[in-house]
Order: structure tokens, then sequence, then C-alpha cells
């Protein structure tokens, strides 16, 4: 039985990335799969490439073959291998450059899984240049969850949830799961990328990152209210970028070089972790939480990313807000295309929820420039407001265009 009630199972090997991630391996010597801990990339990498030995680097004796002897350790694959959470022995990246140059015709001899970040694509760039393949695994889209486990539920319950496989899969109770990966990310990853001393406070710095999800970044405030240093504030904010635990979108303009709002805004890359962290365990309370509208932009944000990333594209999102107001929550540009994305948490469609939409596409038609717009909210019908296209939340399990149709019949 799973988090959700529902006895059907789990895809944790079927998921939406599975293709591409085939794909890459048929045009590169290496592919590299980064991604937050317990996100399934292992069982994803394994079941995809069978053939391939699984080599884990967590296990103490192979990891410190690789960093003593990594000559030793690759010549024991010749035909390559699975290895697993490779940012524990960054160098052996070098010693791998030196193999797949000597048999620069193979492809899909390598496959390389990360739980950090910056620091593993930082190796990866410098080692493995126009070698690798590097995609992003995230916790699981609500259109890679069965129908039956999201059909009957509120967003308020899937947002409380997350997208974690080990919870949904095991049926072990979320907010006890999460609780665990909290204690275990702070003693093992924090300690590894960053050497913060005062975990206690780290963890208080976690917590107040919560409190601003989908807000803009204030660096300064965030520090103040943490008790540390701004300087501080921003290598700790860097190590939970690093690690998958959040990320920032950046402000969009017509003039990417002059705009009026330059600072990010914050999200989370599990909505399960963030409502964790603000001490919500169950979708009742989320219904009536002073943050519920911030957890449902959270909740959108990570779906767009994810309905990219895992078809192995890079994210087209940013937000707008100008000097006098106007915002508009999310922003994709495709090139001269664009697209305007409001959110708002509220089931009962209100015509007043178009209006910024409106207003940025008109001063876009002023300059010669057309968009696309769109309201997610909510509710459970698409509908209008205004002329403007107003979608469900659920639309967003449909994938990228699943979710433009339904806006579209509305």
């Amino acid at each position: 039985m799973s988090a959700l009630g529902v006895s059907s199972p789990l895809p944790l090997s079927d998921r939406t990335l599975r293709p591409v991630l085939l794909e890459r391996a048929r045009q590169y010597p290496v592919v590299t799969l980064t991604g937050p801990r317990q996100s399934g990339k292992t069982t994803l990498c394994r079941t995809a490439f069978p053939h391939l030995p699984w080599v884990s680097l967590e296990a103490p004796d192979v990891r410190a073959q690789a960093l003593e002897d990594p000559r030793g350790l690759l010549r024991q694959y010749p035909d390559g291998a699975l290895l697993d959470e490779v940012q524990r022995a960054p160098d052996l990246l070098s010693y791998l450059q030196d193999d797949v140059d000597r048999r620069a015709d193979a492809r899909g001899r390598w496959v390389l899984t990360g739980s950090h970040n910056l620091l593993l694509l930082r190796a990866v760039s410098q080692s493995l240049a126009g070698r690798a393949a590097v995609l992003n695994l995230l916790p699981l889209a609500l259109e890679e969850l069965p129908e039956p486990w999201t059909a009957g539920e509120h967003w308020t319950a899937l947002a409380v949830i997350g997208g974690y496989p080990a919870p949904l899969h095991r049926g072990v109770p979320t907010a006890t799961w999460l609780g665990d990966y909290v204690a275990t990310y702070l003693d093992r990853d924090v300690r590894d990328v960053l050497r913060v001393g005062d975990l206690r406070s780290f963890e208080r710095f976690v917590r107040l990152c919560a409190g601003r999800a989908g807000q803009l970044l204030n660096m300064s405030s965030l520090g103040a209210d943490a008790g540390i240093a701004h300087g501080t504030a921003k290598a700790w904010l860097s190590v939970l970028e690093a690690t998958f635990v959040t990320f920032t979108l950046q402000p969009w303009a017509a003039n990417l070089t002059t705009r009026e709002v330059r600072a990010p805004k914050l999200f989370f890359w599990d909505t399960g972790l963030l409502c964790w962290l603000l001490g919500v365990r169950h979708a009742a309370d989320l219904s009536v939480h002073p943050l519920r509208g911030a957890v449902f932009e959270n909740m959108v944000a990570v779906e767009l990313m994810k309905q990219e990333l895992h078809r192995g594209r890079r994210s087209p999102w940013w937000f707008y807000r100008d000097a006098k107001g106007l915002e508009i929550d999310f922003v994709a540009a495709h090139g001269t295309s664009l697209r305007g994305i409001e959110v708002k948490s509220g089931e009962t469609l209100q015509q007043e929820w178009a209006d910024g939409l409106r207003a940025w596409r008109e001063r876009l038609h002023a300059h010669a420039r057309e968009a696309e717009v769109a309201i997610v909210y909510g509710g459970e019908t698409p509908g209008t407001a205004r002329g403007v296209p107003a979608r469900s939340w659920r639309s967003l399990a449909s994938g990228p265009e699943g979710a433009r149709g339904e806006a579209e019949r509305g």
C-alpha cells in the first residue's frame, strides 16, 4: 500500500527520462545523471543498463580504491560500468578521460550518477568536456504517477507527500521518511560539500529558506534572520543548490541586460520536503496554512521544470516583475515566442486573476511582441477569465502538451 493508499505499482524504472537516457547513451561515451539523493537515479540506470556492472562509490572499500588507485579500479571494467555517486571521488573522472579517449568510438560504456550538482558538473566539464551527456533526474513528477494515485486526491495531499519514490513505494509515513532524510542529509552531504560546524544553525537556515519559498531572495535579510553573515548565507544556499534541495528562477525582461528587478525567486525541488520543513504534516493543515499559496506556486514551478528536464531539455522558465508591481509568476522564452503563466491556489476561478497577464500582454504588444498566456489554479475544471484560458492544476499531470490542450479546450 502506497502513501496515497493505492496498491497499484509505482513505475520506478519507467520514468519520463528513460528514453532520453538511452538515446544519449547511443550518442556519447559517457552519460552523467545527476539529481537529489533518493530520486531514483540508481534504480533507473540499473534497469536501463542491465549489462553494465554496478559500482557504488558509497561503499568504503570501493571509494578507497577510487581515491588511491583509480587506474586499477577502472581496469577491472574494460567494457565500462555504472559508477554510482561518483562525486565521492571526483578525481576519478580525470582518469576516466584517458580510458574514453583510447576508445573514442565506443558509446554508452560509462554511466555516472551523482547527488551533487555543481561539484560533479565542474569535474565533468573539466575532464569530460565533449565526451559526456549530462541529464537530471528529479523526484517523481505528477505525470509519472499512475492515474489511480492522483485521480481522487486534492493538490494539497500530493504537495505534502511530494515526489520522492521511497515513501510512495514502501508505504512509509511521509513525515517519518522526510525526517530521516533531513537528518541524513545534514549529517552526510552538508559535511561533504561544505564544512558546516554548527548543523543546528544550518537546519534553522534551511527552515528559514522554506519560509521564503516563492519569494524574491534577499540574502542579507535571510542571513540576518538566521544570525549568520551575508557571505555565510550565500555559501550555505550554494550547498542547498548543489545538493538539489533548492533552486532559483531568474527575472526576465525584454532587454535582459537591464532588468528592473534583479533578485531571483527561491524554490524547493520537492514540495513534500518543503511542507515538512514548514511543519505541515497533513493536507488539512496545508489547506489553512498562511503559505498555502507559496506551496502551490512551488508545486507548479517544479512540475514545469520537470516537464523540461525529464525530457533532456534545458528549462526555459523565468519570472517577471517590474518596479511598478506588475508580476507574472512564470515566463518561458523560446526564441521570439513567449508564454506567461499566473498561478493561484484558490479553487474558484476569479476574473481579476487575468488582469496582470492582460497588462503584460498589452505591454509586449506595444513593442511588437506576442505572448501566449494562461492561468493555473487550484480548481478542477478549465475555464476562462476575461478571455485568458485557465487550466486546472491536474493538467500538469498530462505533461506539457496535455496542459496546453486543456487550456485551449477551456
